[in-house]
């Protein structure tokens, strides 16, 4: 692996890059905050998030990418650059780049993350699907006959899917992740409380407080807002059943999807995974309680792969010992795989 290879976890929630031998050399959020008035970006990553909710009109902070793709391409562009940049320095010669996509992305999509990638200064383009790379990134050996099933949970979409042999079998990709699940409790603030909550402030009670396997009401938290009625700010407890509550539809969104994906297996490899059990990756694996819960449902266990925040950028630093198998983004994009 050379010194300039790029890997780059473009995340909805947050972009983490490896460099050569050097390991993820940049964890951030995938933030950019603009300046209409004076046209021009002023803060990307850890800047930028801390602006979220706290702008003046003029200034716009916000997430160029929207379930797992490119919403805003200017935005994605020049924070793609900033960060490669960053990491980079002043290189002499241009990056090679690994980006992983999720399951079921359009060609469409595809190009237009191999583009940004490029007109950041890029010289040559790969790409690798999220749920091979989660499970490269797991530890887990992939190229023999023998079913494996990886739950990838992002910031924008969860990823499902059985690979065996060095190639995914069967698998299916939701638009649904941790920033759904941030929604659902705002929502259901509002409805419940007549509380309006801000992203952080959700993400904030999803971490600390969340069980959604056997809540039993002791956890419990003060969340702050403004009150709906009155349009003052007041403070509300609430408790891990609150969580559970709110949580309930995306939960069920997520079962729904692993049993459409063992639907679709083949009988053999799935008594592989009643052995191998399921890995859980991403930053959705840290939910309280989901790991038993899918246990529970799929009768195998579940395992919390190590630091699951970072087994898709690990995954994507190792790829490049396969760029033989992976084809250029550039090159017959509609017949792109892992081999």
């Amino acid at each position: 692996m050379s010194s300039v290879d790029i890997g780059i976890d473009l995340g909805t929630a947050n972009i983490i890059i490896t460099l050569g031998g050097k390991g993820i050399v940049l964890n951030e959020p995938s933030v950019v905050a603009y300046d209409k008035k004076k046209r021009q970006v002023i803060a990307v990553g850890g800047e930028a998030y801390k602006m979220l909710g706290r702008t003046p009109e003029y200034i716009i902070a916000a997430h160029p990418l929207r379930d797992g793709v490119i919403s805003d391409n200017c935005m994605t562009e020049i924070m793609v650059r900033e960060f490669i940049r960053k990491v980079s320095g002043n290189m002499l010669i241009k990056p090679r780049v690994v980006l992983c996509v999720p399951s079921f992305v359009t060609d469409v999509e595809k190009r237009a993350l191999v583009e940004t990638a490029m007109l950041a200064g890029a010289r040559k383009v790969f790409l690798i699907e999220e749920p091979v790379a989660a499970l490269l990134g797991a530890g887990i050996d992939i190229t023999k006959p023998n079913g494996v099933m990886v739950v990838d949970i992002g910031g924008g979409t969860t990823d499902i899917a059985v690979a065996s042999f060095n190639g995914i079998v069967s698998s299916t990709s939701l638009k649904a992740g941790g920033n759904k699940i941030d929604s659902a409790i705002i929502k259901y603030m509002y409805t419940k409380y007549k509380l309006i909550i801000g992203e952080k402030t959700a993400e904030a009670a999803k971490k600390a407080i969340a069980n959604v396997y056997d809540p039993d009401g002791t956890a419990v938290m003060a969340v702050k807002g403004r009150n709906v009625v009155r349009g003052l700010p007041v403070s509300v407890e609430i408790s891990d059943y609150d969580i559970q509550e709110a949580l309930s539809g995306c939960i069920e969104e997520v079962i729904g999807a692993i049993r459409g994906v063992l639907e679709k297996t083949p009988p053999e490899l799935v008594g592989d995974i009643h052995t191998n059990g399921v890995v859980l990756t991403g930053g959705g694996a840290l939910l309280g309680g989901l790991d038993r819960l899918i246990t529970s449902f799929v009768g195998a266990p579940c395992i919390i792969a190590n630091k699951p925040v970072e087994c898709v950028a690990r995954g994507v630093g190792m790829a490049f010992r396969h760029t033989g198998d992976l084809l250029d983004g550039f090159e017959r994009i509609s017949l792109y795989k892992y081999k």
